[in-house]
């Protein structure tokens, strides 16, 4: 099963239990679970800021040995902590790889987490219309379809299920390695939904903008539907912490070539890394990638807001005026 309903009373004591979790909004320093450093970040978080990449693992949920290894327990609250050190205050939870298709830890932290969050599962074609349907109203915007590593979904399935999901007006994010990009390029030059491609395409560094494989991403996001996810530099870096600076420069390419079809996230905790990286660190970096202010809100506000369909705020209505 894909979905398991929950009862009403329990669904509004979860809810409960997270605003009493988030009631206090004031950034805080300290240790974070998952994290290294307890120091605030540079970059003072606008309101409405989204984080729109991070898990959540609970050891209640079998796990899929297709996928990353169960790194542990990271639970809301491990995760609120890190809101409050960076001061961010809305959320996309992707589905860990770790459990394939049962997307019942997302949804229950949805229902936990309640308008502020929005969620990415993972499906296959034996998904019912029915059961995307109750998923979007329990605030899913989006499918997620993981080859690194290869998991329950196969290249094949990335059109039929985009044309299912696009009604909806879900987009599907790819998670793939780069050097396998030119073998689904010609399926994602057919979906009709938005496609989202994690982990900053997954180029690899150094040759970072220098690589072939980044002119194809760029092909991509110059057709218009194209959006990258400034997320994970830590993934090809050659350089590493503080700079990351290899990583780093293929993040203001793609702020400099789309500022409007790019969005941050943490990548929290980190799974298959090790040691944990600074979460501080790395939201200082948008202040390298994106000197401009009001492009970082941009990034941080208001392409979120389009992409996964969060309430408008009065902040967005006097930007876009």
């Amino acid at each position: 099963m894909f979905y398991t309903g929950m009862e009403p009373d329990r669904r509004r004591l979860l809810q409960m239990m997270a605003a009493a979790l988030v009631a206090d909004t004031t950034p805080a320093a300290g240790p974070v679970k998952w994290s290294t450093g307890t120091e605030l970040p540079k970059l003072k978080a606008p309101a409405h800021a989204c984080d729109c990449h991070h898990y959540l693992y609970d050891s209640r949920y079998p796990v899929d040995r297709r996928g990353i290894m169960f790194p542990g327990n990271a639970s809301i609250a491990d995760y609120r902590a890190l809101q409050r050190r960076l001061g961010i205050t809305r959320q996309v939870v992707v589905q860990p790889s770790a459990y394939g298709v049962d997307n019942r830890p997302v949804l229950a932290a949805l229902a936990a987490l309640g308008r502020e969050a929005r969620g990415v599962v993972v499906v296959d074609d034996n998904i019912s219309d029915a059961e995307l349907r109750r998923m979007h109203e329990r605030g899913v915007r989006a499918i997620q379809f993981n080859f690194a590593p290869p998991g329950p979904t196969t290249p094949a399935m990335i059109e039929p299920l985009s044309r299912r999901v696009s009604d909806l007006g879900w987009h599907v994010e790819v998670n793939v390695w780069a050097a396998e990009l030119p073998a689904i390029l010609p399926i994602l030059a057919r979906v009709p939904s938005p496609i989202v491609l994690e982990h900053l395409g997954h180029i690899p560094e150094p040759e970072g903008v220098r690589d072939p494989l980044f002119g194809m991403v760029r092909r991509l996001i110059d057709r218009g539907r194209t959006w990258v996810k400034l997320a994970a530099p830590y993934d090809a870096t050659k350089i590493g912490p503080p700079t990351y600076a290899d990583s780093s420069a293929l993040a203001r390419a793609y702020v400099e070539i789309a500022p409007e079809r790019v969005v941050w996230g943490t990548n929290w905790p980190h799974p298959g890394e090790d040691p944990k990286p600074d979460d501080a660190l790395l939201f200082d970096l948008l202040l390298g990638w994106a000197p401009d202010e009001k492009v970082r809100h941009r990034i941080l506000v208001e392409n979120p807001a389009v992409l996964y369909g969060f309430p408008e705020t009065r902040d967005n209505l006097v930007l876009r005026r």
